[in-house]
């Protein structure tokens, strides 16, 4: 099994140890591949809100090797077979599957996952070949499978889904879960304290298994904040956040 920087940020991620991660929301493979120097343990790509096809995919899990630091991890578009393959095929260290409900939902993920006998995730690793594995043992024992908490059923399912078998990590999607929870936008305050309560039910619940617990965060204070909450891995905000946010002050300073 390789020792490289990103095979050594999936482990980190599995053995619970902190990790901090940015969010690539954008089809800008150069820009992926100057965020994948900068140091974050793992570079998620939003293949679900993101404005990114399959080609993009590909070319920004590429930039993200070619950062040489980074762990590639793909956002699916949803809990499916052939989007989960896809990701894998085109070289992601693992994926984060959204609107998982139930442990039913989760173990569909992990079997999608995994190769036979494990799972039912078909063989064919185009590019991920040349990376990870080609061995399906080895594949199986590396990437990373981590399904999102984000609406009340799954709340309700916590504890079933945190221990299916074979799941990495659990990971928080504060937007949804806050509009599930009855906040007024994705961001009500008036919600904020309902959200830590259930933010603080998914770290008792992933450290009972022993999985990992992320989160996505608006930004680095609100990640250190959430990994002090017994969080292990957190996600830093994204690259159109960012753009926006930098060129709005820069302006500001500019106009004095």
């Amino acid at each position: 099994m390789s020792t490289s920087p990103a095979f050594e940020a999936v482990e980190r991620i599995r053995r619970r140890k902190r990790s901090v991660g940015y969010w690539i929301a954008t089809d800008n493979p150069v820009g992926t591949e100057r965020i994948a120097r900068v140091g974050y343990d793992y570079v998620g790509i939003d293949a679900q809100h993101g404005l990114i096809d399959y080609k993009g995919w590909l070319a920004a899990l590429l930039a993200i090797e070619a950062g040489g630091r980074s762990a590639g991890l793909v956002r699916v578009p949803s809990n499916d077979l052939t989007y989960i393959g896809q990701a894998l095929d085109a070289g992601a260290h693992g994926v984060i599957v959204p609107l998982v409900d139930t442990a039913e939902q989760a173990a569909a993920a992990v079997r999608s996952c995994r190769y036979p006998p494990e799972g039912g995730r078909s063989y064919g690793p185009m590019r991920a070949g040349l990376r990870i594995g080609p061995a399906p043992a080895e594949t199986n024992a590396h990437v990373l499978c981590a399904v999102m908490i984000e609406t009340l059923t799954a709340l309700d399912n916590l504890e079933a889904i945190a221990a299916t078998p074979g799941l990495d990590g659990i990971y928080v999607g504060p937007s949804d879960l806050t509009l599930a929870l009855g906040g007024a936008s994705s961001t009500d305050p008036a919600y904020a304290d309902t959200l830590d309560e259930a933010c603080g039910r998914v770290c008792a619940a992933a450290a009972e298994r022993s999985i990992a617990a992320g989160i996505h965060c608006p930004d680095g204070a609100t990640a250190n904040r959430r990994l002090a909450q017994g969080f292990t891995f957190a996600t830093v905000s994204s690259d159109l956040v960012h753009l926006e946010q930098a060129a709005a002050a820069h302006l500001a300073a500019a106009q004095g």
